[in-house]
């Protein structure tokens, strides 16, 4: 089989890469990306029979990346954190994954069950997987430095984020703060009326008092997040477009 790996970290590539040329399967690699934009390029030109695919990519999700190239038969194998929301979706969907940091055995076992499986049984459960996903989401679990955290989304004011922490102001006052980037929240955010003014901030459309045309948002709490140049125009679409 013809495969490409995508993959935004060029480590878990090269590991994978090392693995695969320790099992005996014909799996020959042909391309390496590492957004959704390379992806789609590298796919079209070289119509490869299946695909390591990461959930989360520097640009865009592994669904944007499906949206664009839906027309093309390939076969995945979804590369997922342990902790990752998608994870769930996954399992439900019985979709062939392997989690990092990637295990040979687990990678061998995975490339068996995708070479036995009918092309057609393989995408369609790949759909149920996007069909779960797209369903806005109302509780995350953080893993915090002793403890997971539930937290509801509905009453999840704003994130920011700061030196690779981001912190989860709650409308009852309290706050957590997880070791990961804002950008691996992103996701799952955006589908449950967030909205991302700043490139340290995500802000519930739903906890926005007003908007101060000089750039800065005012939520219920008289928190003021500011909003970049950059990211006004998105911003103000959603906002304006938003249904209380």
């Amino acid at each position: 089989m013809k495969a490409i790996i995508v993959e935004d970290k060029a480590y878990i590539r090269k590991g994978l890469l090392n693995l695969l040329q320790l099992i005996d399967t014909k799996v020959d690699v042909v391309g390496e990306c590492e957004s959704v934009k390379e992806a789609v390029i590298v796919t079209k030109a070289c119509k490869p029979d299946l695909i390591f695919l990461d959930i989360n990519l520097s640009d865009g999700s592994a669904f944007d990346f499906l949206d664009q190239t839906n027309h093309l038969n390939f076969k995945i194998i979804f590369i997922t954190a342990y902790e990752e929301f998608a994870l769930k979706a996954l399992k439900i969907g019985a979709v062939d994954y392997i989690l990092k940091p990637v295990d040979i055995d687990d990678l061998e076992t995975a490339i068996r069950k995708v070479e036995c499986l009918p092309l057609q049984t393989q995408q369609a459960q790949v759909q149920k997987v996007k069909d779960v996903l797209q369903q806005p989401e109302t509780k995350l679990i953080l893993s915090l430095h002793d403890s997971y955290q539930v937290i509801d989304l509905n009453e999840l004011l704003y994130c920011e984020s700061d030196k690779g922490y981001t912190t989860f102001y709650c409308n009852d006052g309290k706050k957590y703060m997880a070791s990961k980037t804002l950008k691996e929240f992103e996701n799952q955010l955006f589908k449950s009326n967030f909205v991302r003014p700043h490139q340290s901030f995500m802000v519930n459309l739903k906890f926005i008092d007003k908007y101060d045309k000089s750039g800065v948002i005012h939520l219920i709490n008289n928190k003021q997040i500011p909003v970049s140049s950059r990211k006004k125009d998105d911003f103000l679409k959603q906002f304006l477009s938003f249904n209380l």
